[in-house]
């Protein structure tokens, strides 16, 4: 033992020496290339003495790094994320100069601009030169990654028995997109675990010139266990399910976290007896809905004892957070603590610069992607402007890295349930469409992160199990504004008999990047007209959730029917259902309790739907419980609103400006899917289908229980604290 153990510490030697080394040598080149960083005095020095003066500069640099950063950035957790980014490239710069002060020989001196460019090139080098050196070395390798675990729990209890289970949730990717990506090799590590040869995976090749396929739908595609061979063995069985009629994350993840979404009839509604429009993505909305789900169901969630929860929008229960949104509207403590996530990551000024130097790559990305179907005339198109490539390099850069940072270090702290959301693929394939290569793209770095993890599991200290799962899918097609030229809202007026703008106004996106960047930022997550609290007027309220309508009279308490709703505007619901850009509308009936209305008046009541689907038969089966299960919420809107469906190329006509949709019923949006080991019992029997987040929810506390994992009831979680 005592051998291996001085092995191990000359070993770590050896590996600072060759880094300070390249570290001194990067400084000397710099030296050569910029003219405001010199090493050596006005008048020469010999080539000894500006060696020495490099190798001491890079070695102070090294040393407060290592000293200095970290309390830096404790200090600086108040800071907003994003300006803390900023600030990463002039602090790691103030670090050198500080060093070049520190040098005995005083020759060192640069210029304040020039000092940031060197401190980062030098941080990169080092951080890429001692991960090249410990590759080889696993347990230099585990040391590295201990580094990202909580420090606090490496004074607390010892890790308990048995496995722990890792959720991912790879935001907004649907069943098919993912069969899609493996078919085309895309995503090796998920082929891997689905026992997909290398020859069969990559075959879709490639969609075709810079101009063609760039929202196309690809080819190829894999099934669950399609081309198993001896050498490749699957280790996870692949399940689709079915979401509710809100198909989006807010009702998926509280359903799937918290084991209820009761009343959340889409992404954003207006509730008449609070007078409030709720938003899911707004900090007060999701720990108003968190608080009725807990109070619903009589648990804390999924993650109650021993969880953590990262990036979501909810808790779980989880008593670490971070980037969590339910609590991004409380202040002091709770909030401090949840933005210490970002510790974890920006405490390491290697980690710090290579995200923020990733952030800026993915900005002009995404502004020459942008230009290019523009160039392309790529049609669908939507803007993609203003603040949105910082919003899009925020979701696929900086939220994903320090999000599976800190599921890196709840891993090797031995926590038993982690549950964590990426939300880069819903982000990117709102703008550029599900299928685009856009949209393949972020797909590749999400595997990238997966198979990270999957490497940190080996290193852990008690047995993993990895789950992957999506909270819902994504239906591409061109927006109701941009086929027909006016949105909802104006449609809904022009049914009033009220007056309609000549310019249609864009519905603001609900992706969940932009709220994550608002909660980072410490801003109110503000949409506009939909935040404050609408006086009590005749003017119909109107909402847009993907491809799903909401429209409310707030000058009445109750919820309208049919009948009253026909008294007060004869033309309203029969324009809606008549307009060939809609599907169907679910309306409450005095007569029949609850009716669904398409063309040519139609009107089908809710209990004759399982005999005669009327306009929802081209959505499907389920199609009918769904509308019935919304049917019953206290929350659901005077009207509800589901856009045409193509079922032959799977388009729906988004009510928001997205090209890439999700929030209602029709095509990929409500069809995600379960990627879970093997060594865990089937979600469920043959035969059987997964419907709805609540039943995900009971299928993954179901595998908590098997390894002893936390579950339990509210109460007893509460009777153990207070003991």
């Amino acid at each position: 033992m005592r051998a291996g153990r001085w092995r191990r510490v000359v070993s770590q030697i050896g590996r600072s020496v060759a880094v300070w080394g390249v570290s001194t040598l990067t400084m000397l080149v710099l030296a050569g290339i910029l003219p405001d960083f010199r090493l050596q005095s006005a008048d020469g020095d010999s080539a000894t003495r500006i060696a020495v003066t490099a190798a001491f500069g890079a070695g102070a640099f090294g040393l407060l790094s290592a000293l200095v950063w970290p309390l830096l950035v404790r200090l600086l957790l108040l800071v907003p994320a994003l300006v803390l980014g900023l600030l990463v490239f002039f602090l790691n710069g103030g670090l050198l100069l500080l060093a070049l002060r520190l040098n005995p020989t005083e020759q060192g001196d640069a210029a304040p601009e020039t000092a940031v460019v060197v401190a980062a090139v030098m941080s990169a080098v080092a951080s890429a030169t001692g991960a090249a050196l410990a590759v080889r070395d696993d347990d230099a390798y585990r040391r590295r990654l201990y580094r990202l675990a909580d420090r606090r729990r490496r004074f607390g209890p010892a890790c308990p028995a048995g496995a722990g289970i890792v959720f991912m949730q790879l935001d907004g990717v649907g069943h098919d997109v993912l069969l899609d990506a493996v078919g085309k090799g895309v995503m090796p590590t998920v082929a891997r675990w689905l026992g997909v040869s290398e020859n069969d995976s990559g075959s879709g090749g490639e969609n075709g010139s810079e101009c063609d396929g760039e929202n196309g739908s690809g080819s190829g595609g894999a099934s669950a266990g399609r081309g198993t061979d001896a050498g490749r063995k699957a280790t996870h069985r692949l399940t689709p399910w079915r979401t509710d009629w809100s198909s989006q994350t807010g009702a998926s993840q509280l359903g799937i976290l918290h084991g209820s979404n009761h009343d959340v009839p889409a992404f954003r509604w207006y509730e008449k007896d609070r007078q409030e429009v709720m938003v899911c993505n707004r900090p007060t909305s999701a720990a108003e809905l968190q608080r009725r789900a807990v109070r619903a169901t009589g648990d804390g969630g999924l993650l109650t004892l021993d969880g953590a929860s990262r990036g979501n929008l909810f808790s779980g229960g989880a008593d670490e957070q971070a980037l969590v949104l339910s609590i991004a509207a409380r202040r002091r403590s709770r909030e401090t603590r949840s933005r210490a996530g970002y510790f974890a990551y920006f405490s390491d000024p290697a980690n710090a610069v290579r995200t923020a130097m990733s952030f800026v790559a993915e900005v002009g990305r995404e502004m020459g992607q942008s230009t290019r179907t523009r160039f392309c005339k790529v049609r669908p198109r939507v803007g993609r402007g203003g603040l949105y490539p910082f919003v899009r390099a925020f979701a696929t850069v900086v939220e994903r890295d320090v999000v599976v940072a800190a599921v890196m270090g709840d891993m090797l702290a031995g926590r038993t349930a982690v549950y964590a959301d990426l939300v880069a693929y819903d982000e990117v394939a709102h703008h550029s469409g599900p299928m685009s290569r856009d949209a393949e793209k972020v797909l590749e770095r999400l595997d990238r992160s997966l198979a990270l993890i999957e490497t940190v599991a080996e290193h852990a200290p008690r047995p993993y199990r990895i789950v992957v799962l999506s909270d819902h899918g994504q239906s591409p097609g061109e927006t109701f504004r941009t086929r027909y030229g006016l949105t909802l809202g104006d449609l809904v007026r022009a049914g009033s008999g009220l007056p309609v703008p000549r310019r249609a106004r864009r519905t603001h996106s609900g992706a969940e990047a932009r709220a994550a960047v608002r909660a980072a930022l410490r801003r109110p997550v503000e949409e506009h007209r939909e935040q404050y609290r609408p006086a009590r007027r005749a003017e119909p309220i109107v909402l847009a959730s993907g491809n799903l309508g909401l429209i409310s009279f707030p000058d009445v308490p109750h919820r309208m029917s049919k009948e009253e709703i026909d008294a007060r505007h004869p033309a309203l619901l029969t324009t809606l259902a008549n307009h060939p850009g809609i599907g169907f509308l679910l309306v409450r009936s005095e007569e029949h309790g609850g009716v669904v209305l398409g063309p040519f008046g139609a009107e089908i009541p809710l209990d004759e739907l399982d005999g005669n689907p009327g306009p929802l038969a081209d959505f499907g089966p389920g199609a009918a419980d769904a509308v019935r299960r919304t049917h019953s919420f206290p929350h659901t809107a005077d009207i509800m609103v589901n856009s045409w469906y193509d079922p032959a190329e799977g388009e729906v006509l988004a009510f928001e400006e997205q090209i890439g949709s999700h929030g209602g019923l029709g095509g990929a949006q409500g069809r995600p899917f379960l990627l879970s080991p093997l060594v865990l019992t089937a979600p469920v029997e043959d035969g059987t289908e997964l419907t709805g987040a609540e039943h995900i929810h009971r299928v993954l506390s179901r595998w908590l229980q098997e390894m002893d994992g936390p579950q339990v009831p509210l109460a007893a979680r509460q009777e153990r604290r207070a003991a």
